[in-house]
């Protein structure tokens, strides 16, 4: 199946370098791919040129302004002409069927909130993030977009979530778990527990209880639910021991003589593979879910392998039709799933 994808191209601390190379890629592995660079004309066809692909078959859309990282996400209503904001009009004219975006989290929120809008009975979208487990993978949700939820919003979160997992994770019957500091129903703060009850009573959910964070990883469930003050540390937490398990394994390598740098020779292959489990950028970056649109927003550091990862994952979302589902799970009333 083909998927047209618009992209930011100057949103990012390596724009617009990095994201040329990683469509380039993208496009590469996956020549169904229809790509649409967004940003400065000029300066994408040099990158293009560069990369000896100035021919190829990437649209490029023109877009005379930019919103820096250190912007805020106000900046979206005043700059009509970024690049965000021009590739969220190419999804909700129906030019493009997703946006990736590598820049500014909150300008990339605010410019779907502007252009797509949010999809009928979702009260607040909210970012999910794929991370691995022993048992495979697991979405996190909320990871930043909503740092004060209510019980309602927690609700949603795993509706939404339940409804990715079992479209684009291809999990039959999705377990949804909600992260607190306890197994038991009596632990956890007013929106734990008041969460703890709404979710417990929300029908065909596959809810399975709270999961306490060392348990998340084990693969106790398929969708993990909190609100985005909580996840965004869990989130960056486990990103930081990932740096730090990877600086001291390579330290000690070097620390270790002859023999130790010949065992991570003979180890390499599963060293690699192990990277690959627990790098982020195989992931490529998170969705924003709840907007009537497919959205995937990247860090800001990402370089081209993230970029084509994030491009794969936009193309799973449009190939599960995660929205389209999200939207006949709320038909039947706000806020609780369809029992079809």
């Amino acid at each position: 199946m083909s998927a047209r994808i618009a992209i930011d191209a100057m949103g990012g601390d390596y724009a617009p370098s990095e994201l040329v190379k990683g469509a380039l890629s993208a496009l590469k592995s996956d020549p169904s791919l229809s790509l649409i660079l967004v940003g400065d004309e000029g300066l994408l066809r040099a990158e293009l040129a560069l990369n000896g692909a100035s021919e190829l078959a990437i649209e490029i859309v023109h877009a005379s302004e930019t919103i820096g990282m250190d912007e805020a996400a106000a900046a979206v209503r005043r700059k009509k002409d970024a690049s965000i904001n021009v590739a969220m009009g190419l999804v909700k004219r129906g030019e493009a069927q997703a946006v990736v975006a590598l820049g500014s989290t909150g300008a990339a929120m605010s410019a779907a909130l502007l252009s797509l809008g949010r999809i009928k009975g979702i009260e607040r979208p909210a970012i999910g993030v794929v991370i691995p487990t022993l048992q495979g993978p697991c979405l996190l949700i909320d990871v930043g977009a909503n740092a004060d939820c209510k019980p309602l919003y927690l609700q949603q979160f795993a509706i939404m979530g339940q409804v990715y997992a079992r479209q684009v994770l291809k999990v039959a019957n999705p377990r949804v778990g909600l992260l607190n500091i306890g197994e038991e129903s009596s632990k956890g703060n007013e929106l734990a527990l008041a969460s703890y009850a709404l979710l417990a009573e929300t029908p065909r959910l596959g809810f399975v209880g709270n999961i306490e964070g060392r348990d998340m990883t084990r693969g106790k469930a398929d969708v993990v639910v909190t609100d985005g003050f909580v996840g965004n540390i869990v989130l960056k937490s486990a990103e930081g021991f990932a740096e730090l398990f990877e600086t001291l394994l390579r330290q000690s390598i070097m620390a270790g003589g002859l023999k130790a740098k010949l065992g991570a020779w003979l180890m390499r292959q599963a060293l690699k593979s192990f990277k690959r489990r627990v790098d982020p950028a195989e992931y490529g970056g998170a969705l924003l879910l709840g907007v009537n649109g497919v959205c995937i927003i990247g860090h800001g550091s990402s370089r081209a392998y993230a970029v084509s990862n994030a491009i794969r994952l936009a193309k799973e979302a449009i190939v599960g039709a995660s929205v389209a589902r999200i939207a006949e799970h709320l038909a039947p009333s706000e806020g609780t799933p369809s029992t079809t």
